[in-house]
């Protein structure tokens, strides 16, 4: 099921400070800059060693302005059909609204483990007021201010208790697990069936106890690995107007089911923003990625056409560049098998680590000659370079002022890395640690 978390409930009960209270980000807000508007409904929490995925559903409302009774139903319906725990935001000043009771009218209905949040108890007057929420009939109820952040640790630790234990039933963890993921229509479903197709008889499908994709293992031509299908969770009656949040929330499980993503674009329709949401989503997660531009048999081409394309994607996902983009033709079985060898060989190049004493001999002299741009009059010194042990290459650069390091001087490392070791398709998370 993916340990997704929504949080549903009126406009105004303060879901998107609990949203950044949770995830940890001031710059939900503020940083409209990205040019993803949305892209701050969806982040990742941390606790207790656990790690789940919060998606803020009011952000989606298509008029925020007006509280279209329609409008939070459909957030609640989709919260109920997509999340393994449901937050209820209410608000302690205002008391029970009509709005608040027709969601909880549809939540008392789900299945799913339902947490009433109750915000803004700043005080001790207010801990008297949020008895009233017990007529919901839901019966866990959690005082919070999500400005002050008081409670939430609490509530965190209920949401864990909920959360499924990932039964994995008979999947093989030390397979790779490759996902396709893109738009509605790009062609996922038909190169899931090129794979596997009419080969069917070596291809065990194993459907994940408490998920609802499907894991074909693939086991020929010396490779062995998990084709993760989510195509088929699109089936969604009258989802039209929902498609691109739906399209959201389904990309985040598959993602998360992952450890390469093949990013499907449609060559007639070019590398649109959903697309880029998904791309970010990918290195968000840390997940390997391959582009795979579908229906290229259906464009125009000349001797240049590979190569424009080829530049407009990487601009597109700049500033990480570093990955492998592939042309295909899925009806016409065009290159779909390179696909899978490029998502083993990024498989690989996640798994890939460097010794202690090859990072400090390669990069120290570099970094001798290029040092950190001082600061305030500081200088920098990085003296000591390590890749931290974790599932996604992580290295940590030890210096004396680990607060001064800017974005451009963290970049010109990570591609120093990229150029003598081969990290292609994989994310790099670089960290600063006070020596």
């Amino acid at each position: 099921m993916g340990n997704i978390v929504a949080i549903v409930g009126r406009p105004n009960v303060g879901k998107s400070t609990l949203f950044n209270r949770l995830t940890q980000s001031r710059k939900a807000i503020v940083d409209e800059m990205s040019g993803v508007t949305r892209d701050r409904q969806y982040g990742k929490v941390f606790w207790n060693g656990l790690e789940f995925s919060i998606i803020d559903t009011g952000g989606y409302a298509s008029n925020s302005d007006d509280i279209f009774e329609e409008e939070i139903r459909k957030q609640v319906k989709l919260a109920i059909d997509e999340a393994a725990v449901i937050l209820f935001v209410v608000d302690a000043l205002t008391g029970i609204t009509d709005y608040d009771e027709a969601v909880a009218d549809m939540l008392r209905r789900t299945k799913k483990p339902v947490i009433v949040v109750v915000n803004k108890v700043d005080n001790g007057e207010r801990m008297a007021d949020i008895h009233v929420f017990y007529k919901f009939g839901l019966k866990d109820l959690f005082p919070i201010s999500s400005i002050s952040g008081s409670g939430t640790g609490d509530l965190l630790d209920k949401v864990l208790e909920y959360l499924p234990k990932d039964a994995k039933s008979d999947i093989d963890d030390t397979l790779p697990k490759f996902t396709i993921v893109g738009r509605p229509n790009v062609g996922k479903s038909s190169i899931i069936n090129a794979f596997i197709g009419e080969e069917r008889n070596i291809v065990t499908d194993i459907a994940g106890t408490t998920r609802d994709s499907i894991f074909t293992r693939y086991n020929k031509f010396g490779m062995d690995f998990y084709l993760v299908d989510t195509a088929g969770l699109r089936k969604k009656t009258k989802v039209k107007e929902d498609v691109e949040f739906y399209s959201v929330m389904r990309s985040v499980r598959a993602i998360e089911e992952s450890d390469v993503c093949i990013l499907m674009l449609d060559a007639t329709r070019g590398f649109e923003t959903q697309d880029k949401k998904i791309f970010g989503l990918i290195e968000k997660n840390n997940k390997g990625v391959v582009i795979l531009v579908n229906k290229w048999d259906l464009i125009e081409k000349d001797s240049k056409t590979t190569k424009k394309w080829e530049t407009e994607i990487r601009n597109q996902i700049a500033p990480y560049t570093d990955v492998p983009i592939i042309f295909t033709s899925v009806i016409n079985k065009q290159r779909i098998h390179q696909a899978v060898e490029e998502a083993n060989a990024v498989y690989e190049n996640r798994k890939r680590k460097v010794s202690t004493s090859a990072l400090n001999d390669t990069l120290l002299p570099m970094i001798e000659n290029f040092p950190p741009p001082s600061t305030k009059g500081k200088f920098i010194k990085i003296k000591y370079i390590t890749q931290l042990p974790s599932t996604t290459p992580t290295f940590a650069f030890f210096c004396n002022l680990p607060q001064y390091i800017k974005e451009p001087y963290k970049r010109f490392l990570e591609n120093k890395i990229r150029d003598n070791w081969k990290f292609t398709g994989v994310p790099i998370n670089i960290v600063f640690r006070k020596k």
